[in-house]
């Protein structure tokens, strides 16, 4: 079998689930060849992607970074202040400030607000129509509530979505740029984070921003460069991903009517389906860690310096983990995926991930009498991103 891990046109149908599994169950720790002329190591099982993710002081985020593609080195060195792509001693502080925004309290306190814009949100469509699904209800959400979690300007959540996308999805020509293009989102929309943090730094706010840029870490306050990388983090985080899931776990659904039916007569039973729409769709097909020290995994030998892959994408449908990988079992517990990572990296927004995508479901199934595909979904171009970027359906509201 011809095994292409890297090849974004691999991905055009989904997860390339036939090339995965012969990796698990023939080359478990892989090298796959770069275009650029280097390579990297790809670890496909469930046992080696938690073993690599638990072990950050051999496998590094900081030292290259979690893209396999290597970025340029003023934004890497702006990346490396993002917190996925910090090592400990640094990680730490300024994940456990950031991540008093995100405690069960909290997101408890935030739920009112998220199905407030969730009704916002549907409320546009009032009579039956055809939309892109990923557009005009799934992507619209979590822009909106990262946006006003942040206090970001109404008027700017379109460019905040917008470069968020260049700088996801800079592989599809649909939806990317040229590297200057995505390099230069990258730049303006950690500028805007900054300048948005400045006005606010003395006013005493209690919103994302101004709880971070007063926030002391290991004794001084964030530096601008620090600042925009974690503005990028948590506004392109709080998208992307967010809208793959509910756009791939709704498709998923319109495939099985049935388990739809279920769902919408029995809405408690959302939180175990959300896991497994994460566990299925698993919005990132990979995160990258850079050796440290010479080390060994499953009895291969890996160099320091060399990249090695995390493919949370093949890790969830491990045979040795999950019963039945291929089915798609909304009653599926326990369900051990890894669509979040796993470790001191795990997704700071996890539970507000969660959290949105079941009072996404509970809302619609309320508004909308019905909903119908009118065609085929497209993927996304992408070895990273795994998600649609069209999705056209018939939403009938009730």
């Amino acid at each position: 079998m011809e095994i292409d891990v890297y090849n974004p046109d691999n991905y055009s149908a989904g997860i390339p689930h036939e090339q995965f599994a012969w990796l698990r169950g023939n080359a478990p720790v892989y090298w796959q060849q770069h275009p650029a002329g280097h390579g990297y190591w790809v670890l496909s099982k469930h046992a080696d992607v938690l073993a690599v993710s638990r072990d950050s002081k051999t496998f590094s985020a900081e030292k290259g970074f979690v893209m396999v593609d290597d970025l340029p080195p003023d934004i890497l060195e702006m990346a490396r202040n993002q917190l996925l792509g910090m090592d400990p001693p640094k990680h730490g502080p300024l994940r456990r400030a950031v991540i008093t925004r995100f405690t069960s309290r909290m997101l408890a306190e935030l739920e009112p607000q998220v199905r407030r814009i969730t009704r916002e949100v549907m409320a546009q469509i009032s009579s039956p129509q055809e939309v892109n699904f990923v557009e005009s209800l799934a992507g619209d959400l979590p822009t909106a509530v990262i946006c006003s979690m942040l206090e970001i300007p109404r008027d700017m959540w379109a460019q905040i979505r917008r470069w968020s996308d260049l700088q996801t999805s800079g592989s599809d020509p649909d939806l990317g740029g040229t590297p200057e293009e995505i390099n230069q989102a990258s730049v303006e929309m950690g500028t805007y984070g900054f300048q948005l943090a400045t006005e606010r730094k003395d006013q005493g706010g209690n919103d994302l921003i101004s709880l971070l840029i007063n926030q002391e870490v290991e004794g001084h306050q964030l530096s601008e460069m620090e600042f925009a990388s974690l503005f990028i983090q948590l506004t392109v985080a709080g998208n992307e991903t967010t809208r793959g899931l509910i756009s791939s776990g709704m498709f998923e659904l319109l495939k099985r009517p049935e388990l739809y039916q279920r769902l919408k007569e029995n809405p408690e039973q959302l939180p175990l389906a959300v896991e497994e729409m994460l566990r299925w769709t698993c919005p990132l097909h990979y995160f990258r860690r850079t050796a440290t020290c010479d080390a060994e995994v499953r009895g291969q030998k890996i160099r320091e310096g060399d990249r090695v892959v995390l493919l949370y994408s093949s890790a969830n449908f491990d045979e040795e983990v999950f019963a039945d990988p291929m089915k798609f079992d909304i009653t599926r517990s326990p369900n051990p995926h890894m669509a979040f990572g796993y470790g001191i990296h795990l997704c700071l927004g996890a539970n507000l991930a969660r959290m949105e995508a079941r009072v996404f479901f509970e809302e619609f199934f309320a508004r909308f009498k019905g909903i119908e595909p009118c065609a085929d979904p497209v993927f996304i171009r992408s070895n990273s991103i795994h998600g649609f970027k069209d999705m056209p359906v018939l939403l009938s509201p009730a």
